[in-house]
C-alpha cells in the first residue's frame, strides 16, 4: 500500500487513451471538472483517473488553463518530493555530461526530460530555473533542495518573466533563491567565452539551443562577411570570427545585449574582426539593400513571430518578409540561416513561407542542412510540438 493518496482527478469516457498512449498532457475539456477539482490549489499534485474511477498516473493540476494536467510520473500516487526531483536531475545530468564536454547547457527541458513545465540552464556553477507551470513553481523549495544536492552551485537563480507563466495565473519577476549571483556570468562553448545576463537578459541569457547550428553556420564562415541579425550577445557572429570570417558585423536592438556582444568580443580578441551595430533589423535590412550592401553569410535568428495558433498567418508573412529582405542581401553563392523559434509554426510552412520571401527577392537556391535544437534540448516522444526550433541553412543562387 502507498503511505499516502493524492487528491483524484477524473477524466471523462475516452479521455484516458492518450495518456495510456503515452501524451503527458491532459486538457480542461477531457476533466470532469467538477466543484471539487475546481477548489483545488493550481499546481497541486494529483492522481489522475479513467472515467472508472481506475488510478492511471500522477500529475501537476491546474484548473484554470488549457492545459490542466501534465504528468510526471505513470504510476498513480507517486511522492514527488525533492529526492524524486534529484533523481529525474542526476537522470538528465548524466545525458548532458556525455555529449557535451563543459557544464555550460540546458540542463533540464521540460517534458523532454520529464519534468514538464520546468525549464533548468547551467552555467558553470550558476543555475538559472525557470518554473514555467503552477506545479513547478510550488515545488521550487524542492526543485531548489534537488540541485544543491546535485551539484552544490554557487547560485541559483529563479527567472519568473516567461509568458507561460501568464497562462497558468502566475506573477512574473526574478529573484536569486541561492547564494549570491553576480552579472553577468560567463558561458563557455566551442572555444569561446561569451557573456550572459541571468538577472535580466532574455530567457535565461542565452540560447544553448543553437550551439550545433552555430558550430555549422562557423564551419561555412572562412574569409565571409558574415552578418547576423538579432545577434542578441554575439553567438553567431563570434563563432564565424573565431572559424575565420573576414569580418563580422551583429545586430540587435538591445544596447545591453550589444554591451555583451562587446565584452565578448574583446575578452576572445577579435574585436579587429566583428562589430555591433544597434538598430531594428527590417530598418538594417531596408538600408543595406538600398546601399546594395552584400554579405557572404547571412543569420537571422529573430524572436517568435508565432507566438500562439492565431498569429500563424501573420507570423509567416513575417518570416516571409525576413527571408525576403535576407536574400536581397545575400551575396551570389552565399549562405543564408534563417531560423525560427515559434513552436506553432510547423516545419513546411515555415520553409514555405521562407521559399517564397527568397522567389520574392528574385532568387533561387537550395537548401544545404534542416536543423533545430541541439540534443541538450531532447523532445517528448509523444509531444512532437516540443521541437520548437526550426532552422534552414541554404546557398542561394
Amino acid at each position: 500500500m502507498t503511505p499516502f493518496r493524492h487528491p483524484r482527478i477524473r477524466l471523462k469516457p475516452g479521455a484516458h487513451k492518450r495518456l495510456k498512449a503515452g501524451h503527458p498532457w491532459i486538457y480542461s475539456n477531457e476533466v470532469a471538472m467538477d466543484a471539487a477539482a475546481k477548489a483545488l490549489t493550481p499546481g497541486t499534485v494529483v492522481t489522475l483517473e479513467d472515467a472508472g474511477g481506475t488510478p492511471l498516473a500522477t500529475a501537476h493540476f491546474n484548473p484554470k488553463p488549457l492545459i490542466s494536467a501534465r504528468v510526471l510520473s505513470h504510476t498513480p500516487d507517486t511522492c514527488i518530493d525533492a529526492g524524486w526531483f534529484a533523481d529525474r536531475l542526476k537522470t538528465a545530468l548524466a545525458m548532458r555530461e556525455r555529449i557535451i564536454s563543459e557544464p555550460y547547457y540546458r540542463w533540464v527541458h521540460t517534458e523532454g526530460d520529464g519534468l514538464p513545465g520546468l525549464i533548468v540552464d547551467r552555467f558553470g556553477d550558476v543555475v538559472v530555473v525557470q518554473p514555467n507551470t503552477a506545479g513547478m513553481d510550488l515545488a521550487l523549495p524542492d526543485i531548489t533542495a534537488a540541485i544543491t544536492q546535485t551539484i552544490k552551485p554557487k547560485a541559483i537563480v529563479m527567472r519568473g518573466d516567461s509568458s507561460f507563466r501568464t497562462l497558468e495565473g502566475l506573477d512574473d519577476g526574478t529573484r536569486v533563491l541561492v547564494g549570491e549571483a553576480g552579472s553577468p556570468v560567463e558561458v563557455k562553448e566551442s572555444g569561446l567565452t561569451f557573456f550572459a545576463d541571468s538577472l535580466g537578459g532574455q530567457k535565461t541569457g542565452w540560447f544553448f539551443d543553437q550551439r550545433d547550428n552555430r558550430a555549422f553556420v562557423a564551419s561555412l564562415a572562412r574569409g565571409a562577411a558574415v552578418l547576423d541579425l538579432y545577434t542578441h550577445t554575439g553567438g553567431f557572429a563570434l563563432s564565424c570570427a573565431l572559424a575565420g570570417a573576414k569580418t563580422a558585423l551583429g545586430v540587435d536592438g538591445s544596447a545591453h545585449a550589444l554591451e555583451l556582444a562587446s565584452k565578448a568580443a574583446a575578452a576572445n580578441k577579435l574585436s579587429g574582426i566583428s562589430r555591433f551595430e544597434r538598430s531594428d533589423v527590417f530598418d538594417f535590412l531596408a538600408a543595406s539593400a538600398s546601399r546594395k550592401d552584400k554579405f557572404d553569410v547571412v543569420v537571422a535568428d529573430p524572436p517568435a513571430f508565432v507566438k500562439s495558433r492565431k498569429d500563424l498567418k501573420p507570423g509567416l508573412q513575417g518570416y516571409r518578409k525576413l527571408a525576403r529582405m535576407c536574400a536581397s542581401v545575400t551575396s551570389t553563392g552565399g549562405i543564408l540561416f534563417i531560423a525560427s523559434c515559434s513552436h506553432n509554426a510547423p516545419l513546411a510552412e515555415f520553409a514555405e513561407a521562407v521559399a517564397r520571401g527568397i522567389s520574392d527577392a528574385g532568387r533561387s537556391g537550395r537548401i544545404l542542412k534542416t536543423s533545430g535544437a541541439g540534443p541538450d534540448h531532447p523532445v517528448h516522444l509523444h509531444l512532437p510540438e516540443s521541437a520548437y526550433l526550426k532552422a534552414l541553412t541554404m546557398a542561394l543562387n
